[in-house]
């Protein structure tokens, strides 16, 4: 070991620690508005403080800040900041076991996470930090509600929900897991509860088209959302009913009205209710389907059960009566909780009518060029086709039957045409305590009054305790009771909080102007637009990504943002798995980041999370992988260290070069041109330290002590530290400083030089009838009748060609020649 290893070894607990304090004396990564670079607005998805980092948290970050630092090596003024999600239910269960305000116990966390987020090593700007729990956070997304209260975005209404007993909440479709409750476990009920809605549904058309314009999205996540969204054209019929009480449903096929036999309702329908009053046994029936709840995507699966209503209702077209069931599949909160029922055409319909025995009529018959059969006695026909048993339809393709019943519907008045959505409009209400106050007042005289903006923030009392099931501030009058501010007249404010997709639908857009005190957002937010590239786990390809979309679109119609959308490029990861089951800090010291950075450096773990399988995808860890990059780091720096100890280097001089120094400089270059495309285009940064570990394999063997072979080597050990300094920003560093004398912050990417990527020799391939004969190696101007004579020269290509007719030289340039013979 020379002198100069001697002395600095490579110590990652002391250098990394020096590199970070340089970093945070420099205040590096802090950025302004005022330059004249352009701007790149890199973010990851901000974390919920649960108290420890786990490998998932890891490699989202990781992820994040490695393409904002290749961001920054390009010239680019790069806003990098981190906030804390920080409201919601496990700090508030976590309160209660442990015995602590949940605002204490969610405080505590995060001083500790972002230390271990500062040992990470990100480069973020930590002057623009929030947390949502902060009152000057959510004070303006208070605002922001009031502000829709007041244009019309916002209602209240009674609406069935599913309804957790142990937590005391309501939950949404996902959060309901075969009938119960995702945390609490406990049977989820159905209720009907009061509650604050976002119309939502008046941004659907544009939620879905803009989806077109989002180039760097991945396309499976835009079809998630589009299918969430789910325009439908339809038609609108009414069924005149025998209660007085007409019964409206949508469907998208009315080419199967004639075939529709039954009508379904939900359990909640105001029908069915009205029909259980003098039947106890649907009474007892439909207390028995709103104790059952599973999820939508799981409503296949759900046994149909239903019972009849004892009602009747008109065909809008035949005039027949046909009778109406209530039936468990059937959900109150999509349109207008009926669907008519055509057994014959839906299979879910011809279920249900074989098990209760109801009328099967066939509507549909196969087309005349089609192959189909039609077997009602094994399952319903679904396929479009031609009428039958249609009356005056009879004949008619599916196209032809849309219009022309569409048409006889509206001249009854008993049909309008539709366009529908899917998506539904946001509840936003929850029984919880941790959580921002939704800022609404209620008096009996005026009504929902919104809280003035001068009484704004409504602080949410953080010295609470709880004592049996529900939420602290609906037991704490001096809280809740108040004056109304229309009126002057006694009143209560809403005890409500909002769901925590409220925060995250909007914090993106504060990060850049964190600190305005006057206002939601100030004109930096139009200086960083929209987040060029957003970075988080596909869970949440659907709902947050959506919430976010159409806030940004009303805040693009209050004035304050001017782009259309919120994330212009999009990295959805994949999981960090162990033994085949999603990571969480619960694995202990395996995958346990602060081990691992305690034992092997901060660099190596950011190194092998981001070789160890491509971002979409998800991957078995292993903490071996720690100790290898470790292992090579260790080499890098020692090669480098070795390199520095030699004689002085001279410029490249490439008249001069002999093979072997222009060998390494192809390799040099080829891979600055590879990592660049890698890191930008294809974002595959597993292949970029592969290309970084062949190149320093090359220069490990080249033993040329010249003068230009060191002038080579530099070069060479320069383009490998720079590449690697986004993902192990440490020790490049380090060895830049000592390889250039400069900052590497204050260095841009390298130069590709074209020239060096020329070959002086090329090695083709030479083919027989697609089979390997031979390889030629010639110059890169050799033309193709010499090096068809050349190959076809060559002794084992000869014997397969000899005496047979050669019928076609297929020739790929620089790759290969294949002659075809016969």
């Amino acid at each position: 070991m020379n002198e100069v290893e001697q002395s600095q070894p490579y110590n990652p607990a002391v250098s990394e620690r020096d590199v970070q304090t340089y970093w945070r004396e420099n205040g590096t990564f802090e950025v302004s508005e005022n330059s004249e670079k352009p701007k790149f607005y890199c973010l990851a998805m901000f974390p919920y403080p649960s108290g420890q980092l786990h490998m998932g948290h890891v490699r989202t970050y990781t992820l994040g800040d490695v393409i904002g630092r290749f961001q920054r090596l390009q010239g680019k003024n790069v806003l990098h900041p981190m906030g804390w999600d920080a409201f919601g239910l496990p700090a508030e269960n976590a309160a209660i076991k442990h015995k602590v305000p949940p605002a204490k116990w969610t405080l505590q966390n995060i001083e500790y996470m972002k230390q271990q987020f500062k040992r990470m090593g990100f480069a973020y700007d930590w002057t623009r930090e929030l947390a949502t729990c902060d009152p000057d956070y959510y004070r303006w997304e208070q605002w922001f509600f009031t502000r829709m209260f007041k244009k019309g975005l916002v209602y209240k209404k009674a609406a069935w929900v599913n309804w957790d007993p142990v937590d005391q909440t309501v939950l949404a479709n996902e959060q309901v897991i075969d009938g119960r409750g995702w945390r609490s476990d406990a049977p989820v009920e159905r209720r009907e509860l009061a509650q604050w809605f976002l119309k939502i549904t008046d941004y659907a058309e544009e939620l879905l088209d803009n989806l077109d314009k989002l180039p760097g999205w991945p396309e499976k996540i835009k079809i998630q959302q589009r299918n969430w969204i789910g325009r439908s054209e339809g038609v609108q019929i009414t069924f005149p009913c025998s209660s007085g009480d007409d019964v409206t449903v949508y469907t998208t096929r009315p080419d199967t009205l004639m075939g529709a036999t039954y009508l379904a309702v939900a359990p909640q329908h105001a029908l069915a209710m009205g029909a259980a009053e003098d039947n106890p046994e649907l009474k007892e029936f439909l207390e028995e389907c709103n104790r059952v709840r599973v999820a939508e995507a799981d409503m296949a699966k759900l046994e149909k059960k239903g019972m009849a209503t004892g009602l009747r209702a008109q065909h809008p077209l035949s005039g027949e009566d046909i009778p109406i069931w209530v039936a468990n599949f059937v959900l109150m909160e999509y349109g207008s909780g009926a669907v008519m029922s055509v057994p014959a055409h839906d299979q879910r319909d011809w279920e249900f009518a074989r098990k209760y025995g109801l009328q099967i009529t066939q509507v549909i018959a196969p087309s005349p060029d089609s192959e189909d059969e039609c077997d009602l006695d094994g399952q319903a026909y679904v396929t479009h086709g031609v009428l039958v048993n249609s009356a005056e339809f009879d004949g008619l393709d599916f196209e032809a039957a849309f219009d022309a019943i569409a048409d006889a519907l509206k001249g009854k008045d008993l049909g309008v045409r539709q366009v529908n959505y899917r998506l539904r409009d946001w509840g936003v209400s929850r029984q919880r305590y941790w959580g921002c106050p939704i800022p609404i007042i209620h008096c009996e005289k005026c009504g929902a009054v919104a809280v003035p903006e001068e009484d704004l923030p409504v602080i949410l009392p953080t010295d609470v305790e709880f004592e049996g099931v529900g939420s602290p501030i609906k037991k704490m009058p001096e809280w809740y009771e108040t004056k109304c501010p229309d009126c002057g007249g006694d009143a209560v404010r809403e005890t409500d909080t909002f769901d925590t997709f409220m925060e995250s639908s909007w914090y993106y857009a504060r990060f850049a102007s964190s600190n305005c005190s006057g206002g939601m957002l100030d004109e930096r937010a139009k200086y960083w637009n929209s987040v060029d590239h957003y970075v988080g786990g596909e869970e949440h390809a659907i709902l947050h990504l959506l919430y976010a979309r159409f806030f940004h679109k009303v805040m693009r119609d209050d004035g304050m943002v001017e782009s259309d959308e919120p994330f212009e490029r999009l990295l959805m990861l994949g999981m960090v798995l162990q033994d085949g089951v999603k990571m969480s800090k619960s694995a202990g010291d395996s995958g346990n980041p602060h081990y691992l950075i305690e034992r092997y450096g901060t660099d190596a773990v950011r190194m092998a999370m981001m070789f160890a399988a491509p971002p979409e995808q998800s991957f078995e860890w292993s903490d071996r992988g720690v100790e290898s990059t470790n292992r090579w780091l260790r080499r890098l720096w020692n090669t480098v260290m070795e390199h520095l100890a030699g004689e002085d280097v001279p410029p490249i001089d490439k008249g001069i070069l002999s093979d072997a120094q222009k060998d390494i400089r192809r390799t040099t270059h080829e891979t600055i041109a590879k990592a660049y495309d890698d890191y930008d285009r294809r974002l595959t940064f597993n292949t970029i330290i592969a290309a970084v570990m062949s190149l320093m394999n090359k220069v490990v063997k080249f033993e040329d002590n010249s003068p230009q072979g060191r002038a080579v080597t530099r070069e060479a050990l320069n383009a490998a530290v720079l590449i690697m300094a986004p993902i192990t920003p440490h020790i490049a560093h380090i060895l830049w400083g000592k390889l250039n004398s400069e900052n590497l912050e204050d260095a841009t990417w390298l130069q590709v030089d074209e020239s060096a990527l020329e070959k002086s020799i090329i090695q083709i391939v030479i083919q027989v009838n697609g089979k390997l004969r031979g390889k030629l190696e010639i110059t890169p101007d050799t033309a193709n009748e010499e090096i068809e004579q050349q190959a076809n020269a060559l002794e084992n290509v000869v014997k397969f060609v000899v005496c047979k007719t050669i019928h076609k030289v297929i020739h790929v340039p620089d790759k290969l020649v294949n002659f075809v013979v016969g």
